[in-house]
């Protein structure tokens, strides 16, 4: 197999100091003449940069890495791609990983991540409470989309509104006489940025509304199990003498499901039950009567992490903490409560 030429090789030919000839490859120093003549031996020899080993002595990679929980999950897939084009809209490469719903899995691919030498990481984490976040941050920026991660104070995060989020769904819901709720919540742990369930309990019971929580697997897992789940706690909550007329969902990807356990049980929607999603992913408009949800403005949330997060890769400081506000975006899955 034929040698690749090296820098070396380069310097041989033109007699000059590889130092020199980098400096004159990368166009950052030398006379024109010498340029373009380390350039064309560069040619002829069939020499090119490696653009990796070449960033990395300058000590920058002009790589991001994101560490998705899953993809499964609607919002999460949707938000990984907008990040790699707001990324590359940069100039900065961006490798995506992918922890498939499992925690462990999330803290094995970080530290290979780590190993990579990215400039900083997006993270939609499994476990934000988790202590190698913190090892992470020490390393280089780090930023948290959802939720703030609990022992990394020098990671930043972009997060939501949630009380602002649930009081909005809540008063469409009463305003449109629904009293007795089903609310669809992850049965991981809550966290301090998204305390679905003791939210929802507090601002139902200020509106005297009745709450039955369904701990439903995380937007994470496969989709026909929490399809499953939902049918039977929907025909569970609506099988006593207080049937639930509406069924809030902490995710899109809940909501849609939630959209398939009332085709099983042969309900329509909103006509016998109202549907209400969180997160306004891309098929909410398009799916049967388009879903009633949440929309946290995504745009602006990706344009805000990554404007943080490059930032803090060129001042070396924290990312910091944004919180978004939400606006409701009525559809057709929400309607009068029957009766």
């Amino acid at each position: 197999m034929p040698k690749r030429p090296t820098l070396q090789d380069v310097a041989d030919a033109v007699g000059l100091a590889p130092a020199t000839v980098s400096y004159a490859l990368r166009g950052e120093r030398g006379s024109a003449d010498t340029v373009d003549r380390v350039r064309a031996a560069a040619a002829d020899l069939g020499y090119q940069i490696d653009p990796i080993a070449s960033a990395l002595a300058r000590g920058r990679s002009r790589t991001i890495a994101v560490l998705c929980g899953s993809t499964r999950d609607l919002w999460q897939q949707s938000l990984v791609g907008e990040l790699s084009r707001a990324l590359n809209a940069r100039d900065r490469y961006v490798v995506v990983a992918d922890a498939d719903g499992n925690p462990e899995r999330e803290e094995a691919i970080l530290r290979q991540l780590l190993t990579q030498r990215p400039d900083g990481l997006l993270v939609t984490p499994l476990d934000p409470m988790s202590d190698i976040w913190e090892q992470a941050a020490r390393t280089l920026p780090v930023l948290a989309l959802g939720d703030r991660l609990g022992h990394a104070p020098s990671a930043g995060a972009m997060v939501f509104d949630n009380p602002a989020g649930v009081t909005l769904v809540l008063d469409h819901l009463g305003a449109l006489g629904h009293r007795s709720i089903a609310v669809a919540v992850p049965t991981r742990p809550t966290t301090l940025d998204r305390p679905a369930e003791l939210l929802v309990a507090a601002e139902a019971r200020r509106r005297g509304m009745a709450i039955t929580v369904v701990h439903t697997p995380p937007p994470t897992a496969d989709p026909a199990t929490t399809t499953g789940h939902l049918t039977e706690a929907l025909r569970a909550a609506r099988a006593g003498h207080d049937p639930v007329t509406a069924i809030f969902c902490f995710s899109d990807s809940f909501a849609f499901g939630a959209l398939r356990a009332a085709r099983t049980l042969g309900l329509s929607v909103p006509g016998d039950l109202t549907v209400v999603g969180y997160e306004n992913v891309t098929p909410g408009d398009l799916t049967g009567p388009g879903l009633t949800t949440v929309d946290w403005d995504d745009a602006a949330v990706v344009e805000a992490a990554v404007g943080y997060l490059l930032e803090a890769t060129r001042a070396g400081a924290s990312p910091g903490v944004r919180r978004f506000a939400p606006r409701l975006v009525v559809r057709g899955s929400s309607g009068p409560a029957p009766g």
